[in-house]
């Protein structure tokens, strides 16, 4: 009988509840569990598809097209587990659903309220297609006390009471600060935040203590007593160097033992952990260094580009060295600061983005790349802006842009009207609605044959997931293979280059999709492995 894990967040937001959940269903894995991951954000977007990045970090997609949060990011990463639509719902999707019931007649003139019809939604999401998993892990977003969040918590608190003890168990991760003038750790905000999840009838079985050193006996026993826990039960989450250690480290403090007592379950098994001792060991074994530059936009908040963090991390672990990242934001990138900005970096990358904002810079970073011999990848606006860099200083098409940028006589980058998912012809308009109107989800590529990114790949067919509704024009093909570029990846039809790469440079590739969705610390994404392999090199070359 499938049970449900609830992991709930207090005090502020950022604690680090996605890696707290991601963390434990990679323990309950290693004990051979089956589990599935949800997500369960109280914010009235529909998705976070037309969110500033600044506002709420990466977006990330899945397999089936999903724009979602990025903690859905993490749970792939720890347990390789590809999400799902169903696995990531909001207010937005909830009442946009429950709206549309009304106005069908489906509540047969009943008043339609909070509860029971928006919790029963709530609910009946939870619930929907888990019968052949052991464990369903729900994260509520949020703090406890946000508004917005309360018929999620209402919804849990439903479930916890219907399935009963068995069936249900609840996480609260907390706060734990340490007030340097008093020299000592507060437990106040932990009690006041339990206090304010039982008040709406939500006592926790287990509290993650999220601090910057441990947590003494005699603070870990006043939290339990206060919050009517055992004290075995109270587990402290201290910071550490690498997020792979979390695992390990919340295991050593028996948290997945105490999840599995509270479900009445015995502990054993052992969980088998090598696999995260061989990458934490890898991690700290590696003693040289490398500086990636990564020019973007969205540079002040490192999470508007997690997953290609992470990704550069897993191939910086492959090939035994640590990462150095530069962060350069495009919008201050100017060709007398060019140099100054860029010549300490051994590889340059320029990620997905919307928008003319910065893409000057962008495409100075681009063109010294190419001219200076440095590794350059590109990812889908990367790619768009390489092609347009070139396009003008290659090809001869000084004027040469996007039509995402305004109108202009070669735009060597256009809109997408019509493209193949599957037997579906989808179709997209100038005046299309932003959110969720984009070619998402995984696609086929095909690979050409004796080109650098068939070397990578080592297949001639490969799936990988997209985000953009701009795309390389075609009409322009036969220009560019006659300076060089080599289009080394096609759509399955043939008429959507999807990887670029340049005949005379050491390691100059771009794609249109977005690789960084699809590596993880126990399987790295190639072209990154790739990537950083040439970025090392580049180094010692340097030296």
């Amino acid at each position: 009988m499938t049970k449900y894990i609830f992991i709930t967040g207090g005090v502020v937001s950022s604690l680090g509840k996605g890696l707290a959940a991601a963390s434990l269903a990679a323990l309950l894995q290693a004990r051979g569990y089956r589990i599935r991951m949800r997500k369960l954000d109280p914010y009235l977007n529909v998705d976070p598809g037309t969110m500033s990045p600044m506002q709420h970090g990466e977006v990330f997609v899945t397999d089936d097209g999903a724009e979602t949060d990025l903690d859905l990011g993490h749970y792939e990463r720890f347990t390789g587990i590809d999400a799902k639509k169903g696995d990531n719902i909001t207010t937005g999707q909830i009442y946009s659903t429950l709206l549309k019931k009304e106005r069908r007649g489906d509540y047969l003139g009943a008043t339609v309220q909070v509860i029971p019809h928006v919790t029963d939604l709530i609910k009946k999401f939870i619930l929907n297609n888990t019968e052949e998993n052991d464990f369903v892990l729900c994260e509520i977003g949020g703090t406890v006390g946000d508004i917005e969040g309360l018929p999620f918590f209402e919804a849990i608190r439903q479930i916890g009471y219907e399935l009963g003890r068995e069936k249900v168990a609840f996480i609260h991760l907390t706060l734990v600060p340490y007030l340097p003038a008093a020299k000592e750790l507060k437990t106040k905000p932990t009690q006041h935040s339990v206090k304010e999840l039982r008040s709406i009838g939500i006592q926790p079985n287990i509290l993650l203590c999220r601090a910057d050193r441990e947590i003494p006996e005699n603070e870990r026993k006043k939290i339990a007593q206060f919050c009517n826990i055992p004290e075995a039960a109270v587990i402290p989450a201290i910071d550490v160097k690498s997020i792979f250690e979390v695992p390990l480290a919340l295991h050593e403090h028996g948290f997945d033992n105490q999840v599995l007592q509270s479900l009445g379950i015995n502990a054993d098994p052992y969980p088998n952990l090598q696999v995260w001792r061989d990458i934490v060991r890898k991690v700290y074994s590696a003693t040289e260094e490398v500086t990636v530059g990564i020019v973007g936009k969205y540079t002040k908040l490192s999470d508007a580009y997690k997953s290609v963090i992470e990704a550069l991390t897993h191939g910086c672990i492959e090939n035994n060295v640590k990462l150095n990242v530069k962060w350069i934001n495009s919008r201050n990138l100017n060709a007398k600061n060019l140099d100054s900005k860029l010549k300490d970096c051994h590889s340059i990358l320029v990620p997905g983005g919307f928008g003319d904002d910065g893409t000057d810079g962008k495409i100075l970073a681009i063109n010294y790349a190419r001219t200076n011999q440095i590794p350059y990848l590109g990812i889908c606006l990367g790619m768009q802006m390489a092609i347009i860099e070139i396009a003008r200083n290659l090809v001869g098409l000084e004027d040469a842009s996007s039509t995402e940028f305004g109108e202009c006589k070669n735009n060597v980058i256009g809109l997408m009207t019509e493209w193949k998912k599957g037997d579906k012809l989808e179709k997209r308009a100038k005046g299309s609605d932003l959110g969720g109107t984009m070619r998402l989800g995984s696609y086929e590529c095909k690979i050409k044959e004796g080109t650098k990114t068939h070397e990578i790949y080592n297949s001639l067919i490969i799936s990988e997931r997209h985000r953009h509704r701009y795309e390389v024009n075609i009409n322009y093909k036969s220009q560019f293979e006659k300076v060089g570029v080599i289009f080394s990846g096609m759509s399955d039809e043939g008429d959507l280059p999807e990887i670029m790469e340049l005949k005379n440079h050491k390691w100059f590739i771009a794609v249109q999709f977005h690789p960084e969705l699809k590596s993880r610390p126990f399987a790295p994404h190639p072209l990154f492995c790739s990537f950083i392999e040439a970025t090392l090199k580049h180094k010692n070359e340097q030296i």
